[in-house]
């Protein structure tokens, strides 16, 4: 094996744990440890003390009751919830054990980077299990979570067999997690916004939207200001489109230009007078007005 080689095995290891545990931490603990008990998996020196029965079964015992909660909507957002700081710190954790005895300077920087990689990942999964619980129906939590359950174990079984490959899908993920995570935090935002409608916490439509009426500096900058609403996950796709063809009638309904009446512009019998110009004498001549 060449020094690159080695290289890229062990960064897929280190990142490949820190993936897992942002997905499914118990299930990646469960993996690693039964695969390095039953000697299909070489484990760092590090991480071999997964490799005990009584680690094993603590994560068995966790991932049971994980394989529930996580199937059960509503109850998943509670469990992704709790789990915020222990997915990313164990992910962390784990991709510094992963990198052997090479140094306290790449164990850091194998720490930094494996809990950017579990936070990603955990902030992927959470959030994108929000925006299913919208479903009333719960077969879509069933059905992302048997997925996760089983990327996990084939997620590291591509990080320990090939290596070359499972980098290349976690340079793909990642880039797709740069474009997707700003829209997906709008979606929350947005279902954030309904359920405080719900309980009462918020005005539901009435806030975001209303004081637009009350802005008479132009059209364009109200629908810039419904953009920005839109953007920051205030209004959903609909309450946007609805909003932007009101604001696009108003004018048309106003004729475009308000009356002199409703400018409060109306002339004064003398300037009218002296608007209309002089009055016919009926003789073909004219005669100013009295």
């Amino acid at each position: 094996m060449t020094e690159l080689d080695q290289i890229i095995t062990t960064l897929s290891l280190s990142m490949g744990v820190a993936w897992a545990s942002g997905l499914n931490l118990y299930a990646a603990l469960l993996v690693l440890g039964i695969g390095g008990a039953t000697g299909n998996v070489v484990l760092p020196e590090d991480l071999q003390m997964l490799q005990d029965p009584m680690v094993i079964g603590a994560a068995g015992l966790m991932y049971v009751v994980e394989f529930f909660a996580d199937k059960t909507p509503g109850v998943d957002t509670g469990w992704d919830a709790l789990h915020t700081l222990v997915r990313p710190l164990a992910g962390a954790i784990l991709a510094a054990s992963s990198v052997g005895e090479v140094g306290l300077a790449a164990e850091m920087a194998a720490a930094i980077m494996g809990g950017g990689v579990a936070g990603a990942t955990h902030t992927a999964k959470a959030g994108t299990r929000v925006m299913i619980n919208t479903s009333p129906e719960p077969v879509s939590n069933w059905t992302a979570s048997f997925a996760e359950d089983f990327a996990v174990v084939g997620g590291l079984w591509a990080a320990l067999n090939h290596p070359y490959w499972f980098m290349a899908f976690l340079i793909v993920f990642l880039l797709f997690l740069a474009w997707a995570l700003p829209k997906l935090w709008r979606g929350i935002k947005a279902v954030a916004r309904k359920i405080g409608g719900w309980l009462g916490i918020v005005d539901k439509q009435q806030a975001p939207v209303n004081h637009l009426s009350d802005n008479h500096q132009g059209l364009e900058k109200n629908l810039r200001e419904l953009q920005r609403l839109r953007d920051d996950g205030l209004l959903t796709e609909a309450e946007h489109t609805a909003a932007k063809a009101r604001l696009l009638a108003e004018p048309a309904e106003q004729g475009q230009v308000d009356s002199p009446e409703e400018k409060g512009q109306v002339d004064s019998p003398e300037e009218k007078g002296r608007a209309d110009g002089p009055i016919s004498n009926g003789d073909g001549g004219a005669a100013s007005k009295p």
